[in-house]
């Protein structure tokens, strides 16, 4: 069976012999017609069975991932749980030099320090770094050239996407 692209060009390539006759249409033609709207009918078909398919796949696929995410945070929570037990019982049972020796582990505490920042309307000029950060405003351009106007550095793309219902 053609493929999808050469069941279109056959049907052009149809379309143009009955243009070029002037739109009469000989029997062959006719047949040839209904043998090549059959196929592209069957093709459609197919492909469309096709992207639901995958469609499905790709909402399986999404939920597996929310499942996974949910499982991982899941861990990540217990994980941060035990380690703050494990240190509650370092700063209660523990050595200052030696940390609490468990078996063959031994479970100390590092100390160090972080900044919090409470209120940065505060802070000298000399702890403030600016950033700046440039992007192209598409609504404004899009508008812009809609309007006639034209715009260097940027064109209108016409994009097309399938729709089914």
């Amino acid at each position: 069976m053609a493929t999808l692209y050469e069941i279109q060009n056959d049907l052009l390539n149809l379309f143009d012999q009955i243009e070029e006759a002037e739109g009469e249409i000989t029997e062959e033609q006719s047949e040839q017609l209904e043998i090549a709207e059959g196929q592209l009918e069957s093709k459609s078909i197919a492909y469309y069975s096709i992207i639901k398919k995958e469609e499905g796949t790709i909402a399986s696929i999404d939920d597996e991932i929310k499942r996974l995410t949910a499982m991982k945070k899941r861990s990540n929570t217990l994980i941060l749980n035990l380690k703050g037990r494990l240190l509650n019982a370092v700063n209660l049972f523990g050595d200052e030099k030696k940390g609490l020796i468990v078996g063959l582990h031994t479970f100390k505490k590092r100390k160090s320090t972080s900044v919090t920042v409470e209120d940065s309307d505060l802070l000298p000029e000399a702890f403030i770094v600016e950033k700046v950060t440039k992007s192209p405003d598409k609504k404004a351009i899009k508008e812009a050239i809609a309007s006639g106007e034209e715009v260097t550095g940027a064109t209108l793309t016409t994009n097309y996407s399938l729709s089914i219902k």
